[in-house]
């Protein structure tokens, strides 16, 4: 049977652009090819984060080999006219990439006066590996580290304080990262870290150690049961179904190798909680089915951090910069602009 092509509530694709989209992505060139191709219907889509005025800012893309031997992607928006306050540093969560919902994101918190900076990882959107494998979670870790200390010295930025900002498991990318660089930033922003996935996302302990044994077997193989994760993480229902406009996300099941390293992340980050020590903005949905609150709460209780900030949102979900409904979103937005600036 074949692939079930990709549609779009009213949108008409061309012959060539349906195939272009409906083509394998496990490797990276035709994950270039479809965003190349459709990145002007993603960015006209009626979701707050792409109604927002973008005037005014520098906006750079660029590929570039890291010392792995892979070509990674990143992206940059910087105020046009101003020099920017800090230096924001983005790490994506699970299957996703910078080149969407978060391309919104970035143009906000850029118009608000800071240099921001993202890349993919290895293996998502536009960067090089396998779509949606991570073989060794520390290596993205160290790719982030690699890629962002570059930025942080480039001589225009030098000077200026430097934020990390993950969400999902961009949060534990993140808190690793400043684990293994305790005294390389500023400050921390986690929007609903993966410092715990929900009990509900992962797998009964029989099939979790059935998945082990098969993972040494067949690591790269999609074999890993999961529900599905924008009707967890979405709670507005029409911005879930703008979710399919990301076309380069990884929305197949989770591979083996990739499910196991993010259980084992998430199970050495809550051993390390109270070695946590810089300034810290957390920010949670209350209902998230996907990473769970209460260890966010865990987290801020235990950071050893002096000026740490928790915020959870009642009824929210997952996704607060995306899924929720407009004035949640500007609310979450309005709450980390206002920390941001109250630490530069």
């Amino acid at each position: 049977m074949g692939k079930k092509s990709v549609k779009f509530e009213g949108v008409s694709l061309s012959e060539d652009l349906q195939k272009i989209l409906d083509a394998d992505m496990d490797h990276v060139g035709p994950r270039r090819r479809a965003r190349d191709a459709f990145k002007h219907i993603q960015l006209s889509i009626d979701h707050i984060l792409f109604k927002m005025p973008c005037d005014g800012l520098k906006m750079m893309e660029s590929y570039e080999v890291n010392s792995r031997g892979l070509e990674i992607f990143s992206k940059s928006w910087l105020p046009e006219e101003v020099s920017p306050k800090a230096v924001l540093c983005f790490c994506h969560g699970y299957g996703d990439t910078c080149t969407f919902f978060f391309e919104g994101i970035a143009r906000k918190l850029a118009c608000s006066g800071y240099g921001v900076f993202a890349m993919d990882y290895p293996g998502f959107g536009l960067s090089e590996g396998l779509h949606g494998y991570v073989p060794k979670f520390d290596w993205i870790v160290d790719d982030v580290i690699e890629h962002y200390s570059k930025v942080k010295g480039n001589p225009n930025f030098r000077t200026l304080p430097s934020f990390i900002f993950g969400e999902s498991m961009g949060g534990a990318v993140a808190l690793k990262v400043h684990l293994k660089q305790p005294d390389s930033w500023n400050g921390a922003v986690l929007v609903a870290p993966m410092c715990k996935i929900a009990d509900d996302m992962v797998p009964p302990w029989l099939v979790t150690q059935i998945l082990t044994g098969v993972a040494k077997l067949l690591p790269k193989h999609k074999l890993v049961p999961q529900k599905d994760l924008a009707e967890l993480a979405f709670r507005d229902v029409k911005k879930r179904e703008q979710t399919a406009y990301n076309v380069v996300a990884y929305k197949h099941k989770p591979r083996l190798r990739t499910a196991l390293e993010l259980l084992k992340t998430t199970q050495e980050i809550e051993q390390q909680l109270d070695k946590v020590s810089l300034p810290l903005l957390i920010l949670h949905g209350k209902n998230d089915k996907v990473t769970d609150p209460s260890v966010s709460k865990e987290l801020y209780e235990k950071a050893k951090s002096t000026d740490k900030t928790l915020n959870l949102y009642e009824d929210a979900s997952h996704s607060l910069l995306e899924g929720e409904p407009d004035e949640m979103i500007l609310r979450v937005f309005g709450d980390i602009i206002s920390w941001l600036d109250s630490h530069c």
